[in-house]
């Protein structure tokens, strides 16, 4: 039996009412209206330039690794930049409401929010960084990189990273519409129970988390799945596990973590589902239930996270470093070993967001060494990226900037966090902006890594690389920023700063806080720099075209294939030699030879289902977020439909036949610009039309 609410209900709109709409809140209404205009140009773009029909056939009904990648980068900028600007509200709420006498806006008693608009926004900017922001930019870049790595023609389950991309992009839109339709969750994006439960929180914005976390959760848990068929099952012949490259082990070993906590996660939701839904009480302490249940099933995923979004990050830096220093990895055999050893101790480490709950001493211990062991992988990899740069011949482009500057941050976070695993250190700074630095400075390291592999493989997915001068002034500014704004923050937690503070009652503290808005500026300040960095660099592509090898010292099987790369990524399967290929290659002068013959490729087709499955399943959280039955009962019901539908389908592929796939390999090379030539795909079939 369904809980009962106190406040108006009706059969067509549920919880919704026109009440609902927050148009009395002049952000907020200032964020619609500049979100609109967005979207009209937008559409007032595609609309002239004609590109609906290939923005239909080409992307949202693509099954393709590629764009699929691409597109999940696409979600995490959009929701990089939402949360940029929850931080950059955080920090100006908090540099103005500094002391008894600070002036009050918009209705608040300082500073210009509320405390609930303080919480909501606290709550959204965690969770978009790390569930809407780093996971969808690192899966979207293990999409595109692992298949190529490993001589694949796509992922093991086209149609089901598709299905993963877009329940991803339901859980991102659940957390855009909480903007404009009701309100999000106020108790941190970690949830603090029992304010998440039904009494504590009656409105929608918990409901708006869980759905959104649950649609998300479940997406990623396939993408798990797939990766891992993926690099079991789909290797080019000779390429065994000693010739795999690192990042396709970074990649193995996040989705191991993946696979194992994801599930736990969406367990976690369900039961919470239940007790605000139903009327159980698995977390209520004063009815059966248990409150730490609550905390030790999130954070025995929550923690694993953040080594599910580091792995991939450091298998990037792993990529970048011997290219830049013309010379090959030191220690693979160390490396492979350190991220396996890192997924492996995640599971033991997450009771250390505990140590002040006055546990026995024995289980702060046992927490406090797991906690420690971690640093040992994690240096091993440090030691190993220096001794690689050690007597090389280091070229510091952009690529390099950003791995160099990453190595840079994970000291510092990695120092911290040994810091924090002592449970004696933890009781003084549990709580305090200073773990709060700390953790920035992991995730920071993420951010350094992403943009170093973006630079990196551009060229590759898009043909051209990415202009450098203004790409150096926005890694500056970037960096800049970051010491400006995460430098006082260490020292506010020291003084003893404490996290969620929308009132700062020591004056004292005001400068800090102060030099932290700058910070912010400098922020705000690169991004115009990395924007001119996309536009010069599109502007000028034809200039910037870039061959199989953009940086001519790169070592792996995805440099052999074209920039950019065709739709079905090699000519003809590769066959493995050594574990750096492309460098072999290279070594025995044989890198440009061409196949004698070719054979009939066999790809997947596109198909609309996984849009309508993602569309339906927004449905359905937004049906249940506001209890309208009707709505979430047909959205349960078309998923049902479209899954059998899925399963009597039979053709769901095509064949390529070797004289068309030798025909678009000549046409790719005659290409001045080295555009490929890859022919009509509408409906998943190529016409390979002449001259297309």
């Amino acid at each position: 039996m369904l809980v009962h609410i106190d406040g108006p209900w009706s059969p067509l709109l549920g919880r919704l009412a026109l009440s609902e709409i927050p148009y009395k809140n002049p952000i907020l209404v200032g964020t619609f209206v500049f979100a609109m205009l967005v979207g009209v140009v937008l559409v007032g773009l595609a609309t002239y330039l004609g590109a609906w029909r290939t923005l239909w056939r080409d992307w949202l009904t693509s099954v393709d690794h590629k764009k699929i990648g691409i597109m999940y980068i696409l979600i995490g900028l959009v929701m990089l930049f939402r949360g940029f600007i929850d931080a950059v509200m955080m920090r100006t709420q908090q540099a103005l409401a500094v002391g008894p006498r600070s002036s009050g806006y918009l209705h608040s008693l300082h500073g210009y929010l509320t405390p609930y608009h303080f919480g909501q926004i606290y709550t959204a900017h965690g969770t978009i960084m790390i569930l809407f922001a780093a996971t969808p930019l690192l899966v979207g870049i293990m999409n595109i990189l692992v298949p190529l790595q490993i001589g694949a023609r796509d992922m093991a389950y086209p149609y089901l990273n598709a299905v993963s991309l877009w329940l991803t992009a339901a859980g991102a839109a659940l957390v855009m519409a909480s903007l404009f339709i009701g309100n999000f969750a106020h108790a941190g994006w970690f949830g603090i129970v029992p304010v998440m439960e039904l009494p504590y929180s009656p409105g929608v914005g918990v409901d708006y988390w869980m759905w959104a976390f649950q649609l998300s959760s479940i997406g990623t848990t396939l993408g798990g799945i797939n990766l891992l068929a993926t690099i079991v099952k789909m290797r080019a012949p000779g390429m065994t596990w000693g010739r795999l490259p690192i990042f396709t082990w970074a990649s193995l070993s996040a989705n191991l973590i993946s696979l194992t906590t994801f599930p736990v996660l969406t367990v976690t939701l369900a039961l919470l589902a239940l007790d605000r839904y139903v009327g159980t009480h698995f977390y209520t302490a004063g009815l059966g239930g248990n409150l730490m249940l609550y905390n030790d099933l999130f954070w025995i995923w929550g923690h694993p996270e953040v080594y599910f979004v580091i792995l991939p990050a450091f298998g990037m830096i792993s990529e970048i470093i011997p290219t830049f220093s013309e010379k090959p990895l030191f220690g693979y055999l160390g490396m492979v070993l350190a991220s396996l050893g890192i997924a492996g101790v995640s599971w033991g480490v997450w009771l250390h967001h505990f140590f002040t709950m006055a546990a026995a001493p024995a289980v702060n211990a046992f927490f406090s060494i797991t906690t420690m062991v971690v640093g040992i992988p994690t240096g091993v990899k440090v030691f190993n990226w220096a001794f690689t740069m050690f007597r090389g011949r280091l070229r510091f482009e952009l690529p390099m900037m950003w791995a160099s500057a990453a190595l840079f941050l994970l000291l510092v976070g990695g120092l911290t966090g040994m810091m924090n695993a002592f449970a004696t250190n933890d009781y003084m700074v549990h709580n305090s902006v200073f773990v709060v630095a700390h953790f920035h400075m992991m995730l920071l390291l993420i951010v350094y890594a992403i943009f170093g592999g973006v630079n990196y493989w551009f060229p590759k997915v898009f043909g051209f690389r990415l202009e450098q001068r203004y790409g150096k002034m926005f890694f500056w500014l970037f960096t800049a920023g970051t010491a400006v704004v995460f430098i006082p923050m260490f020292t506010l937690g020291f003084m003893g700063m404490t996290r969620r503070l929308d009132y700062v009652a020591f004056p004292q503290w005001g400068p800090l806080l102060d030099i932290e808005v700058a910070g912010i500026a400098i922020y705000a300040l690169s991004v115009v720099f990395l924007l001119a960095q996309l536009y010069v660099s599109f502007r000028d592509r034809a200039q910037n075209r870039a061959g199989l090898d953009a940086w001519e010292t790169s070592r792996n099987l995805e440099w052999m294939t074209h920039s950019p790369v065709p739709f079905y990524n090699f000519a003809v399967t590769p066959e493995i030699h050594a574990r750096d290929e492309r460098a072999w290659r290279v070594e025995h002068g044989v890198d440009t030879v061409r196949p004698e013959r070719y054979e009939d490729i066999h790809m997947p087709r596109n198909t609309a289902l996984p849009l309508g499955l993602g569309l339906l399943s927004f449905g359905l959280g937004f049906g249940l977020v506001w209890r309208i039955w009707w709505l979430a009962s047909v959205c349960a019901a078309m998923i049902v439909v479209l899954i059998v539908i899925r399963s009597f389908d039979n053709d769901t592929d095509y064949t390529i036949p070797a004289q068309d796939v030798e025909r678009m390999e000549r046409d790719i090379r005659d290409v001045p610009s080295g555009r490929p030539v890859t022919g009509d795909v509408a409906g998943g079939v190529p016409a390979f039309r002449e001259g297309v």
